[in-house]
């Protein structure tokens, strides 16, 4: 018995170093000892961090949202996508392009000082500062998809009717409404970047520049076409093209799977990951989509935290220089085309004359100029690109 006493001591020392099982068993007046190790991957298969159980557990392989989009990859759904942001990106870029077009028309028609034709401008801008984190909460809280969609379909009614406008005070409210909805038009990019796997994010996004180069160039050609014609106000009606596209294909658009795993709508995401994947004629993973809720989500005073707090500053700073360098420098041309000499001399003549801008509308060279500004944004996109 000392035998098989030190034999079941040598037994579990090695069942705690390796799967060893034994069994005993008793014949006659002699006591038999069975080992025998286990197999992994047999009957108890080994978790390697991937939800991956036996079948008496019921638990199946499981992934995420981002695996499978890394799993399906970049294919003709993504393109539909882009195409699609793209358009959104155009029509912001006509309504930013459109104010240095349409602004030097008005000055002449309406006979507007120089303070009142800046505000036109600016009362866009506020619009887009004050919807910005609006637009930023309701995407949060009830989709991207919804976000967009209504962002986008907003511009697109507040622009038709900035057609319409009889006097220099409506011009101002019904511009200031169309900035209020572009301060939702970047949750297409929010949109997009939530489909794109990770290798194909950095150039894709930035590829979405070049629609906003097109929407730019777009503008300019049209307004050689229709300003010299039809005037201002079928300029405004015309550049809600693009909006006009986005309203038309809107339907076609999913909702992110990601938003809506974390607001615990699995089915929702899977369906649209088994749609992608059919578009992109791919392969789901096998397994269950995990169901990640979100109780908690950020607040702005989270941007301060210390952790956060330099990086904040700092992006905002570059976000800053960057919109104050291209929109001075974008509205900045056409105000330079009308600069003239007129000068209204005094009646003393120990005064110096008085210089002001001279009421001069855009020719057909100041449009080819403006052209031809607009055209250089290509090159850039394209460099930067090529480094991404």
């Amino acid at each position: 018995m000392s035998a098989l006493k030190r034999s079941l001591q040598m037994a579990y020392k090695r069942r705690k170093d390796s799967n060893i099982s034994f069994v005993t068993s008793q014949t006659d007046d002699k006591s038999v000892l069975t080992v025998h190790e286990e197999q992994p991957g047999k009957d108890e298969p080994i978790d390697e961090g991937v939800c991956s159980k036996n079948r008496s557990s019921g638990i199946s392989e499981s992934f995420t949202v981002e695996e499978a989009i890394e799993a399906i990859g970049f294919g003709r759904f993504q393109w539909k996508l882009s195409m699609l942001t793209g358009v959104a990106w155009m029509a912001d870029s006509m309504e930013m392009m459109l104010l240095s077009i349409v602004t030097p028309q008005l000055r002449c028609e309406w006979r507007l000082s120089s303070w009142k034709v800046a505000f036109i401008t600016a009362i866009v801008f506020i619009g887009m500062m004050v919807s910005s984190s609006l637009w930023g909460n309701i995407s949060d809280k009830y989709g991207r998809k919804v976000s967009l969609i209504l962002c986008l379909l907003w511009t697109l009614h507040y622009g038709l009717l900035s057609a319409f406008t009889p006097v220099y005070s409506w011009i101002l409210v019904l511009r200031c409404l169309v900035g209020f909805g572009l301060g939702g038009a970047p949750q297409s990019v929010t949109l997009y970047t939530e489909f794109l796997p990770i290798k194909s994010r950095g150039i894709s996004i930035i590829l979405l520049g070049v629609f906003w180069a097109l929407g730019a160039v777009f503008e300019v050609l049209l307004a050689m076409v229709v300003m010299p014609t039809l005037g201002w106000k079928w300029l405004l009606a015309f550049s809600t093209f693009p909006l006009v596209i986005f309203a038309a294909f809107c339907c076609w658009l999913p909702e992110s799977a990601r938003f809506d795993v974390l607001r615990g709508r699995e089915d929702k995401a899977l369906d649209t990951l088994k749609y992608i994947a059919a578009d992109n004629r791919s392969s789901m993973p096998t397994g269950r989509l995990i169901a990640n809720t979100q109780t908690e989500r950020g607040r702005i005073r989270d941007l301060f935290i210390p952790e956060y707090r330099k990086t904040t500053l700092l992006v905002w700073v570059i976000w800053f220089c960057n919109a104050f360098s291209y929109y001075g420098i974008v509205l900045l041309t056409t105000e330079m085309f009308q600069a003239g000499s007129a000068c209204s001399a005094t009646d003393n003549s120990n005064m110096e004359p008085q210089c002001s801008l001279e009421c001069n509308y855009l020719t057909f060279n100041d449009y080819m100029d403006l052209l031809w500004t607009t055209l250089a944004e290509f090159p850039e996109q394209v460099f930067w690109s090529a480094c991404g």
